[in-house]
């Protein structure tokens, strides 16, 4: 889904994590640790203190996967702000509300992104929206301040034992 469709609001729990950008240099590396961070505190990640994945199980395989997949999908978003905003992202949020979580990435451009035309696989670069189309539950963008947020909603792993409020 593309365009300017602003999502429902969130209800209930309601946590939001917020990462503010300096600079583009190493943004990918520091909201992939960042999303890491909050997807483990919320207990997505199905992973113990020291990272270690519970793989031995199918809900443990499914966590892992999916956090996998919001680590892509974070990291596509804020690419495309790097290379397609004026002075890159400036902000990266996650939400989660105990039913779905949302990222969003604002930058300084006003135009929405739009996937590419289909090229060929094997060819490097424009590939980004269509991994995030094909993986979020919905996607899209809206206009803030002078440029944007590009959002994407995922739904929590399968097996259900994700924080669902405070403690």
């Amino acid at each position: 889904m593309n365009g300017y469709v602003r999502p429902p609001p969130l209800a209930g729990v309601d946590e939001t994590r917020r990462l503010a950008f300096a600079t583009s240099v190493g943004a990918v590396r520091c909201s992939r640790a960042f999303s890491l961070e909050a997807l483990r505190a919320w207990h997505w990640s199905g992973t113990d203190d020291s990272g270690t994945y519970d793989s031995g199980t199918a809900a443990g395989e499914e966590r892992r996967a999916v956090v996998e997949d919001v680590l892509l999908m974070v990291s596509e978003l804020v690419t495309n702000a790097c290379l397609y905003a004026p002075g890159g992202p400036r902000e990266l949020r996650l939400s989660w509300d105990g039913i779905r979580l949302r990222v969003e990435v604002v930058d300084d451009s006003p135009l929405p992104p739009r996937p590419r035309p289909f090229a060929e696989p094997g060819r490097p670069g424009g590939h980004g929206l269509r991994v995030v189309d094909r993986l979020a539950r919905a996607w899209g963008s809206v206009p803030e301040g002078r440029g944007k947020a590009v959002w994407l909603e995922v739904s929590p792993p399968l097996d259900g034992h994700v924080y669902r409020g405070r403690y």
